[in-house]
């Protein structure tokens, strides 16, 4: 199944310098699929008009929206206090995903 992810990130001027130390970590669970629960297809940062980061997207590819909801919660922007809402919302199962090229190089 594919899913789309949204993360909305908390506001405040302390989020941008949590965000830059998380994201090594972030990026890495991203690669990995958060230890093979899901397959990331593609995803990328969200800004407002000003260009300052108000959260992140991704297309996400699980067996299940439980391993879905597993990756995402435990992103570690999640776990480390940067997302404030993650909405999950599952693409129709005749969604296109061999016109995008996985991060994980899969």
């Amino acid at each position: 199944m594919f899913f789309l992810m949204i993360c909305h990130h908390h506001d405040g001027p302390e989020i941008g310098a949590l965000r830059d130390s998380l994201r090594p970590a972030h990026r890495a669970w991203v690669a990995s699929g958060g230890d093979g629960v899901a397959i990331v297809l593609t995803g990328s940062a969200l800004m407002n008009e000003a260009g300052i980061g108000i959260g992140n997207f991704g297309i996400l590819q699980a067996e299940t929206e439980a391993a879905a909801r597993s990756f995402a919660h435990s992103d570690p922007f999640a776990t480390g206090g940067v997302v404030r809402e993650i909405t999950l919302t599952r693409l129709a199962d005749t969604f296109r995903a061999e016109r995008i090229m996985p991060l994980s190089g899969t």
